[in-house]
């Protein structure tokens, strides 16, 4: 199986890597700048001019974008995939995007005989470098074994039903994400506002019932130390809060928790957080009562 692999950033560029390193031929493009596309050539892909030519090289396509926006312009805009892709093909998308969006797109490209796989995942850049990200499956299960190992040298592979399930599966895991990330912000600040220390708190609440597996994730290393060098940016998480509210609007499903999550993360990133890592917006939380964390 010969590959494409379409959005070479913070997580497509490792995820590229370890496709290229696990021995698939590898067709890349490039936007704006062509540093990643030209680090991954010199492992072993081709960069070619467009997404229409990925598509007319390879086999099964990844793609992996900022949001819908731009996963429509990829697949069915001026030179995109719609303009190479022949009967048989496939495309994977791994964008966190809204299922809408991927079953337009799908409704486009089957009646060409294109195959599609809805993919996101969820690990982080770490994740994504080390090849254990959870990938979250929507579609056919035949096609699912097909590009198997295809997505295992990436992460492990759960079928979560058809194309939009993995969609949907990965918005509500942003959310819960988001959320719990948020409260560890406010409970730690009036916790060390009433003199607890924050490692104390953390090591006694790992082993209670107010865990969640967000504090081991994102206190060490980022809010018990002060940093915030990104693993996943607070404006991509701002983005995947946005996703589900938007998706919340259109099933009629009221999302009052996450809605003020959503006005914390818009606020964090107004406040020029924007570009750090989400563990920011905990912060940024905690900071209003005059609290640090680290």
């Amino acid at each position: 199986m010969t590959v494409g692999f379409i959005g070479l950033g913070a997580m497509g560029a490792p995820m590229a890597e370890r496709v290229v390193k696990a021995g698939f031929r590898t067709f890349t493009t490039f936007h704006k700048r062509r540093e990643a596309a030209d680090a991954l050539a010199a492992l072993g892909a081709t960069v070619v001019d467009s997404p229409a030519e990925v598509a007319r090289l390879a086999d099964a396509i990844i793609t992996i974008l900022p949001a819908d926006a731009e996963l429509e312009e990829v697949t069915l805009g001026k030179g995109s995939l719609a303009e190479g892709f022949s009967p048989g093909k496939i495309l994977i998308d791994m964008t966190t995007a809204t299922a809408s969006t991927l079953l337009e797109i799908e409704g486009a490209l089957a009646p060409r005989g294109v195959r599609i796989l809805d993919a996101p995942v969820s690990g982080g850049t770490t994740g994504a470098a080390a090849g254990t990200l959870t990938i979250m499956a929507g579609g056919d299960s035949a096609l699912l074994e097909e590009c198997r190992p295809l997505l295992e040298s990436m992460g492990r592979v759960i079928h979560v039903g058809g194309v939009g399930q993995g969609k949907v599966v990965k918005i509500v895991n942003q959310m819960m994400a988001a959320v719990h990330l948020l409260a560890i912000g406010e409970a730690f600040a009036l916790g060390i506002r009433s003199g607890a220390d924050p490692h104390t708190l953390y090591s006694v609440i790992k082993e209670s019932s107010g865990y969640s597996k967000m504090m081991d994730l994102r206190l060490p290393g980022f809010l018990l130390e002060g940093s915030f060098k990104p693993g996943f940016k607070l404006d991509l998480m701002k983005k995947d809060v946005n996703l589900a509210l938007a998706s919340a609007r259109g099933q009629n499903v009221p999302l009052l928790l996450t809605s003020v999550a959503g006005s914390v993360f818009s606020a964090a990133s107004a406040a020029g957080k924007g570009s750090d890592d989400f563990s920011a917006a905990a912060a940024f939380l905690a900071g209003l009562a005059g609290v640090e964390i680290a």
